[in-house]
């Protein structure tokens, strides 16, 4: 039983290797939804695929599902047009001012781009913090994970078998 845990724990630190050097070598993509703009890969959205929230680590299966789908929202991002969610919102930021770190209301922006790539539905989290700030991903998902009973709906006839073991 021992053997089969270390198994596990080598082959995911494997793919959570494999998908850290893959994630850091995207640097930036150019977004045609943003008029060519660039969306920055930041060491944020890799620690948000890793982490729901400081120290709570999201479940490894969660993880893995998650550095499978990178490669698509790269796809994503680069070919679509359009954006289905746009979200604003204040939030309390820590900021460094004249040597100090501060709190400080910053105007959040999200972007969720919805598309279905390789025959899986995923979602890709763009965003903001500022007005002049630089769009960010944020994160990625296979779309039936929703929390919205419009969605559910929709999701329960259009999937077939285990949806986790599709991806």
């Amino acid at each position: 039983m021992e053997e089969v845990k270390q198994s596990q724990d080598l082959e995911y630190e494997q793919k959570k290797k494999e998908a850290e050097e893959y994630y850091k070598s995207i640097k930036s993509v150019k977004c045609p939804a943003f008029n060519g703009g660039e969306v920055f890969f930041t060491s944020e959205g890799f620690n948000h695929i890793l982490y729901r929230i400081k120290r709570q680590e999201r479940e490894r299966r969660a993880q893995l599902t998650r550095f499978r789908l990178l490669p698509l929202a790269k796809e994503l991002l680069e070919k679509t047009n359009t954006f289905q969610e746009c979200e604003e919102y204040n939030e309390q930021v820590l900021v460094s001012r004249h040597k100090k770190k501060e709190w400080q209301p910053l105007l959040i922006k999200d972007w969720g781009f919805v598309a279905v790539i390789g025959n899986k539905r995923i979602k890709v989290v763009v965003k903001r913090a500022g007005k002049n700030g630089q769009r960010q991903f944020h994160s990625v998902i296979p779309y039936w994970n929703t929390k919205y009973y419009r969605d559910i709906r929709v999701i329960r006839n259009t999937s077939k078998g285990n949806v986790v073991e599709e991806i």
